[in-house]
């Protein structure tokens, strides 16, 4: 029997949405005591926070961890470790594999690699359609059965309607929760940039805010035709967010992600062709920025995510149109997303609502909480301790972070998996 007791923490309750001066007990990985007036039992091993913030470990959902296929970019133990380091206790993982992740033997393999390597909880998604084509939908009570949370094929929108919604069906018999993604396909083709000034001014080919909003009105339409569970992996535009107002309102099983990226950086950021900054969806203006954030802060957007996506040196060292898509974020999630605190936009227990508790409850998790009875996967972190970020000093293999040589604030002091230490900053 183990003990280890956290003192003097400033404890963010995502559920509670409070931020107070507490402690917190754990015993053989599980939390067992949290308040003001708890003391530690006798030979415990007693942690002084120091005043520093204690909170649920941030659940990320939507990372890509390039095994199999492209181990080079990612492996499971650099991801680990990078989650690790970043606060994240639970990743869950994308199946645009090469191969993609849509057999049982797939997703085992995969299960196999993340139990031998990586520190933290690793959950993995499987494919909805086979090879991620969109033509004919996976074994989706087999892939369940071998362990799969969710089903996705990632950026590629299942254009074939009649498929989307058989396999929306067949999910809803199974209560699978499945994950999309809104762009509308044909006007999405080929677009490196937002359109607009900015797009024209550049020469880069754009793709219209509508293309989102498009894209979210027939999934909600086969939502009420299928009643099936789903989630937007990224919403990240204004003229989206009364579409989705509207599903909720009615009742629709839908929530909603956005990615850190498209929360703490604009269209401008582009700057000259800066390929670090090229995003799936692209990056979008500054007001639709802030109407985003604003959704997070009043529950309409669910979900915080870092949506890491490793791409090596030789694909994002192209002309931008031609550059490969994504960021890495898993390290940088925390220390981008405060920047949101920082600004006064949003408080740190909404904050950690959308890092944790609602990731958690989006999948049947106990954790996400500070609450007795529920596992032990904690972040301590220092919200104001300023550095400047060196994607060199990244535990990613992949380096591609559009932070490089930012200057930021929050650090993450330690992370601890179901009461064991992970890290230590």
């Amino acid at each position: 029997m183990t003990f280890t007791f956290f003192a003097n923490a400033r404890l963010i309750d995502p559920v509670a949405l409070t931020d107070s001066a507490g402690a917190l007990l754990v015993k053989d990985g599980e939390i067992v005591a949290v308040g003001d007036d708890i003391t530690a039992p006798q030979g415990a091993e007693i942690i002084d926070c120091a005043g520093q913030c204690l909170a649920p470990g941030i659940i990320d959902v939507g990372v890509k961890v390039s095994e199999p296929g492209e181990r080079h970019k990612e492996s499971f133990r650099s991801a680990g470790q990078a989650a690790a380091a970043g606060g994240v206790t639970t990743i869950v993982t994308r199946p645009d594999t090469a191969p993609a992740i849509d057999t049982p033997e797939t997703l085992e393999f995969v299960e196999r690699r993340a139990q031998e390597d990586a520190p933290v909880h690793v959950l993995p998604m499987a494919a909805l359609t086979k090879g991620r084509d969109g033509k004919e939908m996976t074994e989706i009570g087999f892939l369940q059965d071998a362990g799969a949370v969710a089903f996705t094929d990632c950026d590629r929108v299942v254009a074939n309607t009649k498929v989307f919604s058989r396999a929306l069906t067949y999910a809803r018999s199974l209560d699978a929760l499945v994950i999309g993604h809104i762009q509308e396909p044909i006007l999405s083709e080929g677009a490196a940039v937002t359109s607009g000034k900015f797009a024209s001014l550049r020469g880069l080919p754009g793709v219209s805010a509508m293309a989102e909003r498009m894209g979210l009105d027939r999934d909600i339409s086969l939502l009420e035709m299928t009643g099936a569970r789903y989630h937007v992996d990224q919403v990240t535009t204004a003229r989206a967010l009364p579409a989705l107002e509207r599903a909720k309102r009615n009742g629709l099983q839908i929530t909603a992600g956005v990615g850190v990226h498209h929360l703490t950086l604009n269209e401008f950021d582009v700057a000259d062709y800066r390929t670090f900054f090229k995003l799936k969806p692209p990056l979008r203006s500054e007001a639709d920025r802030i109407a985003v954030v604003q959704a997070v802060a009043d529950g309409l957007i669910d979900i915080i995510c870092s949506m890491h996506t490793p791409q090596d040196e030789e694909s994002k060292r192209l002309p931008y149109e031609e550059a490969a898509s994504g960021a890495v974020g898993l390290e940088t999630l925390l220390s981008a997303a405060l920047r949101l605190y920082h600004a006064e936009m949003i408080s740190l227990p909404q904050l950690f609502r959308a890092l944790s508790r609602n990731p958690a409850r989006l999948l049947g998790l106990t954790a996400g909480r500070l609450r007795e009875g529920t596992p032990a996967d904690l972040i301590l972190f220092d919200p104001d301790a300023p550095f400047q970020l060196d994607r060199f000093t990244l535990l990613s293999k992949s380096k591609n972070t559009p932070f490089d040589g930012a200057r930021m604030q929050g650090k993450v002091l330690g992370t601890w998996v179901d009461g064991t230490r992970v890290w230590e900053g």
